[in-house]
């Protein structure tokens, strides 16, 4: 059956790859970007959206009232990168991604729970992280916020039920993407050590969005994505010990990594 689907941040990256997957499924998706304009495959169309606009919010829900007559599926994608030790990464940093990744999501659930509510159906679907289960160090910010998308998605879990609206959370671990790309920030050391994540996954954006087409058409509350994600998670739960050292190991590589970066400009700037 095809469903009425919206996508935030659905013009690279992950977003792309889900607005594929939808359309191949043979859903109507709406891509939706800050970019004044994208393109976008066959089935699929565009309007520009910044998640940070409640005036953005208000226009694509009249669009889609208007083209569509409702929504089946809103999928509050768009999200930057961020990271930074909690005495480098600055309050703006804090903001910025507290805006984007949390309060994105949240404006995305207010604008459409109304219309779903008056449908009694709808699927809210809410990209957060591994970081919002799994929290390494160095990443205070990115985690702190995806772990409020999580806690977000499983209230509305709940909450909406009775009106026949489903909720799920996304939480794929490190993936080849071009988020790395967005990594900015006073916290250079972390960004490198990101990117080099990022670059040496061998899991692929269009493999999570496989995953998560999957996830939504079963109505999974929690969707993990890869391998990596559940024996993180796994390990957590019911081995908190090998856990806690793996942790605590990438905690001593980051101090590592910032003393050698240190030397490196000590050594630079004495020359």
């Amino acid at each position: 059956m095809s469903r009425r689907v919206l996508v935030t941040g659905g013009a690279s990256g992950l977003g792309a790859a889900l607005v594929t997957a939808f359309v191949a499924r043979g859903d109507r998706v709406l891509v939706t970007d800050v970019r004044e304009d994208a393109s976008v495959p066959d089935g699929a169309s565009y309007l520009r959206l910044d998640v940070t606009s409640e005036a953005d919010w208000e226009a694509a829900r009249a669009h889609v009232e208007e083209q569509w007559g409702g929504l089946d599926v809103l999928v509050n994608n768009a999200g930057i990168a961020s990271g930074g030790r909690i005495d480098v990464a600055t309050l703006e940093e804090w903001r910025r991604v507290i805006d984007i990744n949390l309060l994105g999501v949240v404006r995305g659930c207010r604008t459409f729970t109304p219309v779903m509510k008056r449908q009694r159906s709808g699927h809210l679907v809410n990209t957060a992280s591994l970081a919002g289960l799994v929290h390494p160090p160095g990443m205070a910010s990115y985690n702190a916020v995806k772990a409020g998308v999580v806690a977000l998605s499983e209230t509305l879990q709940f909450e909406l039920a009775p009106y026949g609206i489903t909720t799920s959370v996304v939480c794929p671990s490190f993936f080849r993407t071009n988020l790395g790309a967005s990594l900015s920030g006073s916290d250079t050391v972390l960004q490198s050590i990101a990117r080099r994540l990022i670059d040496r996954s061998g899991t692929t954006a269009e493999q999570i969005a496989a995953e998560v087409v999957r996830g939504v058409d079963a109505g999974r509350p929690v969707i993990l994505t890869d391998r990596p994600g559940r024996r993180a998670v796994l390990a957590k739960r019911f081995a908190r010990p090998v856990y806690e050292r793996e942790q605590h190991g990438f905690a001593r590589r980051i101090k590592e990594a910032a003393e050698g970066a240190a030397d490196r400009s000590t050594t630079k700037d004495g020359a």
